[in-house]
C-alpha cells in the first residue's frame, strides 16, 4: 500500500466522524462549542508528545488508550458531543486519525460560517498588520471571508507560500532559488 493511498483512507475515516460529530453538534445547537473543543484539541495535539504518543502507539491497549484520551477530554472540559466521538474513536481503534478530523471539523465549520481557509506558511510569523492585509488581499480573491492557518517554516527563507483550496501562490526565496538553480542546469 502506498503512502497516499493511506493518507486517502485516514482523511476518509475521518471525514465520516467529522461529519457524525458536526451533524450531532448542529442539532444540538452546539457548534460554538463543536469550534472551540477543536481549537483545544489541536492546542493540546501540538503541544503534548505523550498525546501524539497516546493516539498513535500500537502498544497501547484499545482500553488504555479510551481510558487515557478520555480523561484528557474531561480534564480539558471538552463537550459531551466530543468525549463521546473519542470514546467511539478509541473503541474503535481510529484515534490515529485526529489530525485529519480535527482538519475535516475546522473545514465542516469554516464552510457553515462561509469561510474559506487558507494555510499559510512563511519564514517567521507575521505581524497583526500583515495577516489582516494578507486576509483582506484573499478575501478580496475568494470573495468569502478566509480565515488563516499560519504556520512557520524558517527554511523558506522569506515569502510566503499560501494555500487557498486548490490553488498554491509560492513566493517564498526558497522557491525562487530552485527555479534559479533548475534554469542554470538547463543552460548548462
Amino acid at each position: 500500500m502506498d503512502v497516499s493511498e493511506s493518507a486517502s483512507i485516514s482523511t476518509g475515516i475521518a471525514g465520516r466522524y467529522a461529519s457524525a460529530a458536526f451533524d450531532l453538534a448542529r442539532e444540538g445547537d452546539g457548534l460554538d462549542r463543536l469550534s472551540s473543543d477543536t481549537e483545544a484539541l489541536e492546542a493540546a495535539l501540538n503541544d503534548s508528545a505523550d498525546l501524539r504518543d497516546l493516539i498513535n502507539s500500537p502498544i497501547y491497549a484499545r482500553g488504555e488508550q479510551r481510558d487515557g484520551v478520555l480523561a484528557v477530554a474531561r480534564k480539558m472540559d471538552l463537550s459531551q458531543t466530543m468525549v463521546g466521538l473519542l470514546g467511539v474513536m478509541a473503541e474503535k481503534r481510529r484515534l490515529f486519525v485526529l489530525p485529519q478530523l480535527i482538519r475535516a471539523l475546522k473545514e465542516r465549520l469554516a464552510e457553515e460560517r462561509g469561510e474559506v481557509t487558507a494555510d499559510v506558511t512563511s519564514a517567521k510569523p507575521l505581524t497583526e498588520t500583515q495577516t489582516q492585509e494578507l486576509s483582506a488581499a484573499l478575501k478580496a480573491q475568494a470573495g468569502r471571508d478566509v480565515r488563516l492557518h499560519q504556520m512557520v517554516d524558517e527554511g523558506l527563507i522569506g515569502g510566503l507560500v499560501v494555500k487557498l483550496g486548490s490553488k498554491m501562490i509560492d513566493t517564498s526565496i526558497r522557491s525562487k532559488l530552485q527555479s534559479l538553480q533548475n534554469v542554470m542546469k538547463e543552460a548548462r
